[in-house]
């Protein structure tokens, strides 16, 4: 099942979408190339990771073992990239119950460690994430009354609840600086899409929790956003406080560009585009089948494999058929997340953790986790 797909779209952006299905509509629904852009794979190094040649990977820090003074959170998830003078912070997040949060490792400009530090602390579950254009990183619980984080990538602020969100089981947000608001989506079997309008663009402290919902009439597709009357409710959910909101199975990943937000929803294997400018919502990619072309095609789509095989695999505009830039052994049972590159382009992080669903201990000791760098030539 693929876990996490990126869209490169700025000088130190790298941007996420949960889902198994965004692959296959990016694809096409091709099966995975042999040979990838940047060529074949080499023999797995010591660490398991098989690159291209040009490539080299390495292992920057392991659940429990030290990195730049801070032992390294378990079941490492959702992460981003900033930029810090001239060199970059990684952040990541902890999908532990009650020991959860996020945690950052600032780099020197020429990839050495300087050092790594908690930005967040007190909370449970943390899975997905999004990095905000004023750089801070928004941090969600997956649980059921679970808040969104704003943390600092810098570790001088603490992070701050932002309640006027909501409380529901958060999976994965996604910035629209067009129109200053923030999408979130809900991982429940009848999970919503919101978005929230802050009073002020950079400023979540205040604001205004909208769920999408059917727009009057018989035109295809219309839709329209409605506000949830009690974001933060400990009582009803909301997601049942509107009755006209649309409900998809299990909403995942979402990404935006270019005036359209991708979404998949996992209970019924879809990937859904909603057109911010007309305000209009269809189905791109449905049970096997591409219905339309799928969004954001225009650039390359770095897709994450984990199942039997663990593997980074390229999506690029020339080429339908997605094709492996790197392959990982030696981790059965574990999935890639956290995907991010560096300002510069040239760095791409990532993660591995244990599917904890098929985990036949519940204690943390097993909730372990690597976080690798890889760097090469990347394309543009």
């Amino acid at each position: 099942m693929l876990r996490r797909t990126f869209a490169r779209t700025g000088p130190w952006t790298a941007r996420a979408l949960d889902g198994s299905l965004w692959r296959a509509a990016a694809a096409g629904g091709s099966a995975p190339g042999e040979e990838g852009p940047y060529g074949p794979l080499r023999s797995p190094d010591r660490d398991g990771l098989a690159l291209p040649a040009g490539f080299d990977g390495r292992v920057i820090a392991r659940t429990g073992q030290p990195v730049g003074g801070l032992r390294w959170h378990a079941a490492p998830d959702g992460g981003a990239c900033v930029p810090d003078g001239e060199g970059w912070i990684y952040v990541s997040n902890s999908a532990v119950p009650l020991l959860g949060g996020a945690s950052a490792i600032r780099f020197r400009p020429d990839g050495s460690v300087r050092d790594a530090y908690r930005i967040l602390s007190g909370a449970t579950l943390n899975r997905a994430g999004c990095a905000t254009p004023w750089r801070t990183w928004l941090s969600g619980e997956g649980t059921v009354l679970g808040r969104i984080f704003e943390c600092d990538p810098y570790g001088v602020r603490a992070a701050m609840p932002r309640l006027a969100m909501g409380r529901f089981k958060h999976q994965a947000l996604a910035c629209d600086a067009d129109r200053g608001v923030v999408y979130l989506t809900e991982d429940e079997d009848d999970g919503c899409l919101y978005r929230f309008r802050p009073v002020d663009w950079g400023e979540l402290i205040e604001g205004e929790l909208q769920v999408l919902c059917h727009a009057p009439g018989t035109a295809p597709g219309r839709v329209a956003w409605r506000p949830v009357p009690s974001p933060a409710s400990l009582f009803t959910p909301a997601r049942h406080q509107v009755p006209e909101a649309v409900r998809f199975a299990r909403p995942g990943g979402c990404h935006y560009a270019d005036g359209v937000l991708a979404l998949t929803t996992t209970g019924d294997g879809q990937v859904w585009a909603y057109d911010a400018t007309a305000e209009r919502l269809h189905v791109v990619y449905d049970g096997g089948r591409l219905l339309t072309d799928p969004p954001h095609r225009d650039r390359d789509l770095y897709t994450a494999e984990d199942g039997h095989t663990l593997e980074i695999s390229v999506v690029t505009p020339e080429s339908p058929a997605p094709g492996p830039l790197l392959r990982l052994t030696g981790q059965d049972r574990s999935k890639i997340t956290g995907l991010a590159f560096s300002p510069t382009g040239h760095r791409l992080y990532f993660s591995t953790r244990p599917t904890l669903a098929r985990r036949p201990t519940r204690s943390l000791t097993a909730i372990t986790g690597t976080t690798y760098e890889i760097t090469g030539p990347f394309r543009p």
